[in-house]
């Protein structure tokens, strides 16, 4: 599959990477790949009967009504009545699963999530004019542009941070510590963004975080992989999908094919040709002989479901953690004329042992719950020691580690 033509998106809810996302597994169809849309006599009379509803709601409601409102109301109120997951996209939303598929955007580059009330900085994606300018983990957006921040609505926050690149955009914040509010002018610029941090942790270990699942999350995942393989004897791997809300489904084939020799990753099933597929391994696994094991949590949705069923189901990796979220559908994102897009639920999706996640999730193969949610160690840079990570320390001893002595990363 590629992304010219489609691409199946597995997403969360959540506002992370400088853009927001929601509940959902999206298969993109280009707007120039839609045939004409056979309709029958029957669909022709439907068509009529609700046209003609909407034309007495409109010419004797005892209140004026909007046109575009009315109809915008009708689709809506259908898509409501088949799921929770069908709707109709606006244009910006459906510009944020295109940023979300690409891992690309133009913006300042900062990770922020909505806490105790304050948009706060996660982190600030490296080499990005945020980080540049020296914004840092902890900081509290108060204004972007000296509009000051929506709690309600961080999407309109992160919307005006993104912009062309080479334009310019100012971002108050509060440190702790500061008196004062920090003003930064930062110039906005092509933002491409990491999915894969590894880290060599010492006595033949490695740890390695998939944060989501871009275009690219395969060949960092295989550069990176190579780059400790090449220095060190490796014995185990720990592959950390928590919090990871999903992403492109070929970039889950991916790194699930990087874990297997062969067999089956993933199957769809679905009214229509594009929702029914299967997926399967290539010949080769880069992790030939080293024992692995899977961290997840209900923060792991979707494409890290999809990853985590079936490194189990072929009995490759041990899940260690907590629950997963449970999300088994595909969604189809539909172009419409007028630039916005419907997005559709029109597949499921199984694990190799023709399980469905959906509603469910998986259980891990060892139940640990996190003593700290916050304390979780996520790679190179992290304030977070990977001692401190009570979940990540029974990955380790899973797949052999005997010794808990990684009181920091070399």
């Amino acid at each position: 599959m590629s992304l010219k033509v489609r691409a199946i998106l597995i997403l969360l809810v959540g506002s992370s990477l400088g853009l927001a996302v929601s509940v959902g597994s999206y298969l993109l169809i280009d707007r120039h790949m839609r045939g004409e849309i056979a309709v029958g006599s029957e669909s022709r009379e439907q068509a009529r009967f609700l046209a003609e509803v909407i034309e007495r709601i409109r010419e004797e409601y005892v209140d004026a009504l909007d046109d575009d409102v009315l109809v915008d109301n009708a689709v809506e109120g259908i898509l409501e009545d088949l799921d929770s997951h069908s709707r109709l996209l606006g244009e910006d939303d459906y510009e944020n699963i295109r940023i979300s598929a690409t891992g690309q955007y133009a913006g300042v580059g900062l990770n922020i999530s909505l806490e105790e009330g304050e948009v706060r900085v996660v982190a600030p994606l490296d080499d990005t004019p945020a980080q540049r300018a020296g914004i840092l983990s902890g900081d509290v957006v108060v204004s972007v542009d000296d509009v000051p921040v929506d709690r309600e609505n961080t999407e309109a926050t992160v919307n005006r941070m993104r912009g062309q690149p080479g334009t310019l955009v100012t971002l108050d914040v509060m440190r702790d510590g500061s008196q004062a509010l920090l003003r930064f002018a930062l110039t906005r610029s092509e933002i491409y963004v990491k999915t894969v941090r590894a880290e060599y942790l010492g006595e033949g270990y490695a740890y390695i975080s998939v944060t989501g699942f871009a275009d690219t999350t395969g060949d960092e995942l295989e550069d990176a992989a190579e780059a400790i393989i090449d220095e060190h004897d490796l014995r185990g791997v720990v592959l950390d999908l928590r919090n990871n809300p999903g992403g492109v489904l070929d970039a889950a084939i991916d790194v699930a094919d990087a874990f297997l020799e062969h067999g089956l990753i993933v199957r769809g099933k679905g009214r229509v040709r594009d929702a029914r597929f299967e997926e399967h391994a290539n010949p080769g696994d880069l992790f030939s002989g080293v024992q692995v094991a899977v961290l997840v949590n209900g923060g792991s949705a979707s494409a890290s479901e999809i990853v985590a069923g079936a490194l189990k189901d072929h009995r490759r990796a041990r899940l260690v953690g907590e629950q997963t979220f449970g999300k088994g559908s595909v969604q189809t994102v539909i172009p419409l004329s007028d630039g916005r897009a419907l997005k559709l639920t029109t597949s499921n999706y199984f694990t190799p042992s023709g399980r469905s996640i959906n509603g469910t999730g998986i259980e891990p193969d060892v139940v640990v719950s996190a003593h700290n949610p916050a304390q979780q160690y996520r790679g190179p840079g992290s304030d977070i020691l990977p001692s401190d990570d009570n979940q990540l320390q029974e990955a380790l001893r899973v797949i052999g580690l005997n010794s808990a002595e990684l009181s920091e990363a070399p």
